[in-house]
């Protein structure tokens, strides 16, 4: 928790400097030769250039396709850079169900700068969809993982499972159930890495 104020103080400091640093350009602008145009807007290079793009290369972990609970298509490889948590979980799980909350507070809290997604299987997609709407935890994406081959993928034999995978690609899997304090303490190292 500690970790996260400070990032967010950082982060304070950081955009204080940079509306600094605008203000002070923008008033030796305006001091300047006012009988010249104004500048004229980023050229379309320009704005490229601060567009976030995928990587070339997709880490292996993120190489999979799967459908989301709601049929809808979704590719990992759209999480390439960035930092992940997949979250291994079954509808009929007790464990998965105790830790849905922490999950959603969690979430909610670094959203900007962590992604969740859920990955669920042994159990019918009806079920699943039930165990989102049941558990408040639909601010985030769910996978029907219905042959198992991303729990496979990840080396989940037991849910719930967690893995946290990091913007270079690189995964640590935690087994188990996790409290609130647990969760947070995985993701803001997640964010400090």
């Amino acid at each position: 928790m500690a970790k996260r104020r400070e990032l967010q103080a950082v982060n304070v400091i950081r955009g204080v400097v940079v509306a600094a640093a605008c203000a002070l350009t923008l008033s030796a602008c305006a001091s300047s030769d006012s009988s010249k145009p104004p500048a004229s807007s980023p050229t379309p290079e320009a704005k490229q250039s601060t567009v976030q793009e995928t990587p070339e290369e997709v880490p292996e972990s993120l190489r999979f396709t799967a459908r989301t609970v709601d049929g809808d298509s979704f590719d990992a490889k759209e999480l390439a850079g960035k930092k992940t948590v997949l979250w291994f979980w079954a509808p009929w799980c007790g464990e998965c169900r105790r830790e849905a909350p922490s999950l959603v507070a969690v979430q909610k809290a670094t959203a900007d700068e962590v992604t969740f997604v859920g990955v669920a299987s042994l159990g019918p997609v009806s079920d699943m969809k039930a165990f989102v709407a049941d558990y408040k935890v639909g601010g985030f994406e769910h996978l029907a993982d219905i042959d198992g081959k991303i729990w496979r993928r990840f080396d989940v034999v037991r849910q719930p499972a967690h893995a946290f995978i990091d913007d270079d690609g690189s995964v640590e899997l935690v087994r188990g159930e996790m409290d609130r304090e647990d969760l947070t303490d995985r993701v803001d190292a997640l964010i400090a890495d």
